[in-house]
């Protein structure tokens, strides 16, 4: 039995339904069900459940809110994770923790490796190294998944964004300084799937293939639509943000290859299928 957290969000929707394709067990469960920062509600869910893996795909996102409510998001990114991972210790059940580029300094342009040294910039990334923390310090079998960029059909992202102010807008103002990987859920759900059944446990970096900036990948976005809207290109201090966000999100994907995990397909094939996904859900679109 696999229990998987934040099935209302993107990966958590897209992991749910690849375990079901595959046969597998499981329970999605979302802030409905449960709150994340009470520790016996936690622990009576688990314990009700007794799964054999809990794959905690829940978190506060919002980065720019979790600057002006960072106790909110330390509650969920870190308190809650740790109350997950005292529930997890207590049933036996192996951890997938899904992190993000944001733990590291976002500085220079050569691809952070899985051992690289912490040093998260903003109050999002603070409390989700909290919560890797957490769960290296109290757990053994325990996979630590980072990724980057996600974007997936059950919920909001930065293609669904283009798409709407695309068709709306003769041209948007994107910044190009910011380098990273955008990730389809469906892949990175497949990943989380594929590892497990495993026990090659520790870290490792998830993303699709290609390193892109924003600026780049609204454009492969418009053109992917046949939408007119021009991209001008920006750096981050001209766009103008009060929160501070990595300049360089590449991952190196160096782990995952070693542990025999079939490759992330390129951003440009997992944006295709996306926007079919969009196509066969959401017809209208475009």
């Amino acid at each position: 039995m696999v229990l998987v957290t934040g099935y209302a969000g993107q990966l958590g929707w897209d992991v749910v339904h690849q375990l079901e394709n595959r046969g597998v067990p499981c329970k999605g469960v979302d802030v409905n069900d449960f709150d994340l920062t009470d520790g016996e509600a936690v622990l009576a869910a688990v314990r009700e459940c007794r799964p054999d893996v809990i794959v905690h795909c829940a978190a506060y996102t919002a980065v720019d809110r979790a600057e002006k409510e960072p106790e909110k998001c330390a509650a969920v990114n870190g308190v809650g994770t740790m109350n997950l991972v005292r529930a997890a210790q207590e049933v036996g059940a192996k951890f997938v923790y899904i992190s993000t580029d944001y733990v590291f300094p976002g500085t220079g342009e050569t691809p952070w490796r899985e051992n690289d040294e912490y040093g998260p910039q903003n109050v999002y990334g603070l409390t989700k190294m909290q919560g890797e923390i957490a769960v290296r310090g109290a757990l053994k079998r325990f996979f630590i998944l980072r990724t980057s960029w996600v974007f997936g059909a059950h919920g909001n992202n930065f293609v669904r964004t283009m798409l709407r102010l695309g068709a709306e807008k003769s041209e948007l103002r994107v910044v190009n300084d910011q380098i990273g990987s955008p990730t389809y859920t469906q892949d990175l759900a497949r990943v989380i799937c594929d590892l497990i059944p495993t026990e090659r446990y520790g870290i490792y970096h998830v993303r699709n293939e290609g390193f892109i900036s924003w600026a780049q990948f609204a454009r492969m976005i418009m053109e992917a639509r046949g939408l007119p809207c021009a991209i001008v290109p920006v750096t981050t201090e001209e766009y103008g943000s009060a929160t501070k966000r990595p300049l360089n999100s590449r991952l190196s994907a160096e782990a995952l290859a070693e542990a025999g995990i079939e490759p992330m397909p390129t951003v440009q094939d997992a944006l295709t299928r996306y926007l079919n996904e969009l196509d066969r859900l959401e017809p209208a679109i475009g």
